[in-house]
């Protein structure tokens, strides 16, 4: 694994400085299994904090670090502006997820979830799936998005698309004054769990799309899986889908690709896609705003995932998710309209936005029962 065997040096002091807006971060090492992890706990306002956990092969500790913290403080505002009942919280896992994976590795991350007391819900993210958090399972009930037939609501990549064609519809309406997704040529980066469904569900719609991935084989594939849709589908390398002059950049792949080397390819009207932490920093949102380039914030466009999952600790229903996506469509609406109003960047009223369900509900809730008593009944045990 890439650092399994290096002690935890941080270098980076501006990480250092980041930690301290967060209430807890826990640093889990297994040497049996390698497991090497580290647990952000953000913000329990709201809450027990809920988020994913990726597998990555970080180079570095620092590196790791950062993106939980990042992740983390996302969820707390992506839980506000979704209206759930919880915080926000992320977990990494340094190494492959192609090699490095083991059954005994997410026992191991298991047992450190379980430790934490309720305090942090997890579940899969990039690079780990469903069947790795059955092994989870078998050492903590604190985790979601685990497979129907383990009274999970199945995969949760299908209501984050969803949710994604609603905030395309909003944009869409803010741009052309109507919600067809056929009105709009759309360049979609990455084609992974999500990236995939949007792309054929905007075909369906019989949009014109543009598609990049870094493995060339996916994108091409996905081309002739969908030629007998309406839309109309091509193909570029990776490096290209910044530069072409669509109507709406779509990213659905890593975080951080509107960025200074980027930012000024740009030439579409809008940015609004699937993938956490798109903006390397809240300045480049500005930026955005200032070139009149629409932009959907990250954690509101794709909270249909976060729906689930947090719907899933009251029982799994596919039918109150659909109901509960849907509204990301008016979340999406109200920003853009607050942004437009206030002649602010669309980051920072969504920003505005969540800060006030924040300060609303910390008058409510109080340290203890959101962290001894839940105010779900879990019904499922460990196995």
């Amino acid at each position: 694994m890439s650092v399994m065997n290096n002690p935890v040096q941080l270098h980076d002091v501006s990480v250092l400085q980041k930690m301290s807006d967060h209430e807890q971060v826990l640093f889990c090492n297994d040497k049996h299994t390698g497991l090497q992890a580290i647990i952000a706990i953000h913000d329990t306002t709201l809450g027990p904090a809920l988020g994913g956990c990726r597998m990555h092969p970080y180079r570095t500790v620092d590196e790791a670090l950062t993106d939980a913290l990042r992740l983390a403080e996302g969820m707390t505002y992506k839980c506000a502006a979704a209206d759930v009942d919880f915080g926000g919280g992320k977990a990494v896992i340094i190494g492959d997820p192609a090699q490095d994976k083991s059954p005994a590795l997410f026992r191991a991350f298991g047992q450190f979830v379980e430790s934490l007391g309720g305090r942090f819900i997890t579940g899969t993210d990039m690079g780990t799936t469903m069947d790795d958090f059955v092994q989870a399972m078998k050492e903590t009930h604190h985790i979601v998005g685990v497979p129907e037939a383990y009274g999970g609501g199945g995969d949760s990549s299908v209501p984050t698309a969803q949710g994604i064609l609603y905030g395309l519809m909003a944009t869409n309406h803010m741009l052309f004054g109507q919600d067809d997704l056929n009105q709009a040529t759309y360049a979609v980066q990455g084609l992974g769990k999500v990236g995939s469904k949007v792309v054929r569900g905007l075909l369906e719609s019989g949009a014109h799309v543009v598609v990049s991935d870094v493995v060339t084989d996916r994108a091409t594939r996905l081309q002739t899986e969908t030629a007998h849709l309406p839309g109309t589908i091509d193909v570029v390398a990776d490096n290209d889908i910044y530069r072409l002059q669509t109507d709406i950049f779509v990213p659905c792949a890593l975080g951080g690709v509107i960025n200074d080397q980027t930012i000024d390819q740009l030439r579409v009207k809008a940015v609004a896609g699937s993938a956490n932490n798109q903006l390397a920093t809240d300045d480049h949102g500005k930026q955005l705003a200032e070139r009149g380039i629409l932009y959907a914030p990250d954690y509101i466009i794709n909270s249909g995932g976060l729906i689930q999952v947090a719907d899933e600790l009251y029982g799994a229903n596919k039918d109150r998710v659909l109901l509960k996506t849907k509204n990301i469509y008016n979340m999406m609406r109200d920003v853009y309209e607050q942004a437009e109003k206030d002649h602010i960047s669309t980051v920072e009223a969504a920003n505005r936005i969540c800060e006030d369900v924040l300060a609303s509900r910390a008058k409510q809730n109080s340290f203890y029962t959101r962290s001894i008593r839940p105010k779900w009944n879990l019904t499922r045990t460990r196995s």
